[in-house]
C-alpha cells in the first residue's frame, strides 16, 4: 500500500489486514485459543492496533496486536502479531472522541453527558485502549475501573498548556487518562508531564521502538496530520 513508511509505526493507529496478512498471522499463532480469536477477527473485519516496533522487527515488517476482553478475573490476553507492510490494506488514526460519542450503546451512562461536555471544548483528542476497543467490536471490554484513555497531539507549547488544564478539569468527573503525542511519534502520559515542574524535569517518553526518559524541554510539538491510507 501506498503509506509513509512512518505512519506505520505510530502507535495506537489501527490497520486492516489482507487475506494473505491474516494467513500469515494465524499461522503464527502461539495456540488455539490466539488463533481462534485472529479468526474472529478477520471474519468480523475489525482492525488491529500498531504497537511499538519489536527490537528485531525488519524496515518492512509491522507491528500490531489484538486485545481480547477481559475474562472473569479482569485478565486480558493480547495477542502480538508481525506482518510485512505490503499485507496491510488499510490504516488510520485512532477513533476521534465524536466518533466514540456517536456510539452512544457503548458508552456507561454516567460517562455520556461529561464527555460530551469536553468534547465540545475544541480539543482535538482521540481515544485508544478498552473504550476504543468496545467501540471498534462491540464486545464487553470496560469495567468498573476502567480509565478513558485520550490522546492529543498539541500544536504549539500554548496549545499543551491549556489542553493539560481542560483534562485536569473534566478529570474531576471522568477517569481520564492516556498520552499527549509530540513530533517523530513520541508520546508522554499527560498526568506526568502536568506534574512536571520545571524545564529540566525528565519524563517517560514512549516512542517507536522503546522507552526513555527525556527532559520536556526537549520534547517539541507538531500539528496532527490525518493518517489514513488504502491499498
Amino acid at each position: 500500500m501506498s503509506c509513509p513508511p512512518a505512519a506505520l509505526r505510530q502507535r495506537h493507529h489501527l490497520v486492516w489486514l489482507d487475506d494473505a496478512g491474516w494467513a500469515q498471522v494465524q499461522s503464527a499463532a502461539a495456540d488455539a485459543r490466539e488463533r481462534q480469536a485472529l479468526q474472529r477477527w478477520q471474519q468480523e473485519q475489525w482492525p488491529l492496533v500498531l504497537r511499538r516496533a519489536d527490537p528485531d522487527a525488519g524496515a518492512d515488517e509491522v507491528c500490531a496486536a489484538v486485545a481480547l476482553p477481559p475474562d472473569v478475573d479482569g485478565d486480558k490476553l493480547r495477542i502480538a502479531v508481525r506482518v510485512p507492510q505490503a499485507h496491510v490494506q488499510r490504516l488510520r488514526a485512532p477513533l476521534t472522541l465524536a466518533e466514540v460519542i456517536a456510539a452512544q450503546p457503548a458508552l456507561p451512562g454516567p460517562w455520556h453527558l461529561p464527555l460530551l461536555a469536553l468534547q465540545q471544548a475544541g480539543l482535538p483528542l482521540r481515544v485508544f485502549g478498552s473504550l476504543s476497543w468496545q467501540v471498534l467490536t462491540g464486545q464487553p471490554y470496560l469495567r468498573a475501573q476502567s480509565d478513558i484513555d485520550l490522546l492529543w497531539q498539541p500544536s504549539d507549547s500554548s496549545a499543551l498548556e491549556q489542553g493539560i488544564r481542560l483534562l485536569q478539569r473534566h478529570a474531576r468527573h471522568l477517569p481520564l487518562d492516556g498520552e499527549i503525542l509530540f513530533a517523530g511519534g513520541d508520546a508522554v502520559a499527560w498526568k506526568e508531564w502536568a506534574q512536571a515542574d520545571q524545564p529540566a524535569a525528565r519524563v517517560l517518553v514512549k516512542g517507536a521502538r522503546g522507552v526513555r526518559l527525556e527532559r520536556i524541554d526537549a520534547l517539541h510539538c507538531a500539528p496532527e496530520q490525518e493518517q489514513s491510507c488504502t491499498a
